[in-house]
């Protein structure tokens, strides 16, 4: 979901920056890297608090409105990647179930993906708080071929990560796609490990066509 539907990545630091012209600073990038830190999490609005207090910035009512004002500048910010709905529409009109498994909560996954407008074009969607263990762990890709009732090899999962998504689907025998466009995170980009990569979103359509019919 997040970077392979859309850039979270760049709403993030869209809305780091709000925050901290608010904030009366302008080290927008500064205050994303501590997201980037894993001591909260990459979604934790705590990172916010301790950027505000190691800069000796009063938390006191400060520190609430600046959440209010990350959750909705990033949400804003949010707009499906070109091809995305488009493609998606077609793969479901050429019949097959479609699924997410996301490391983000559902309360955070529903709304990005209303925003985007996408909701319908999905069967089912796996997130942290239903099988409580994030990507690289064979659990979410299990749950999501279950609640589909597919088998992996009749499956194909489009993924940014090499290592949260694409590696543990080849374990699982699942095709794989490393929508290479999203990946915000790895030095080269030059992961050779997957089935398939695309560049964008709509290549996918020539990759599911070109599969064998199960």
């Amino acid at each position: 979901m997040d970077n392979t539907l859309f850039d979270l990545v760049g709403a993030q630091v869209a809305a780091c920056d709000c925050v901290v012209r608010h904030l009366g600073h302008d080290d927008g990038d500064d205050l994303f890297s501590y997201f980037l830190n894993t001591s909260h999490g990459f979604e934790s609005t705590e990172n916010i608090r301790q950027y505000m207090q190691e800069r000796q910035i009063s938390t006191n009512g400060m520190y609430e409105k600046a959440c209010r004002i990350y959750a909705t500048e990033k949400l804003r910010h949010i707009i499906p990647y070109p091809g995305v709905t488009k493609t998606l529409r077609e793969i479901r009109k050429m019949g097959f179930a479609t699924g997410i498994v996301t490391d983000a909560e559902r309360v955070d996954a529903i709304p990005r993906l209303s925003k985007c407008e996408l909701s319908s074009l999905f069967d089912c969607m796996v997130t942290f708080d239903l099988v409580k263990i994030k990507k690289p762990a064979p659990a979410p890709f299990l749950t999501a071929l279950d609640t589909i009732h597919a088998r992996p090899e009749d499956a194909i999962f489009i993924g940014d990560s090499p290592r949260r998504d694409i590696e543990p689907c080849k374990k699982l025998g699942i095709r794989t796609v490393y929508a290479r466009y999203g990946d915000r995170f790895s030095k080269t980009r030059d992961y050779s490990g997957a089935d398939f990569v695309i560049d964008r979103m709509d290549e996918l359509l020539g990759i599911v066509k070109s599969l064998p019919a199960s």
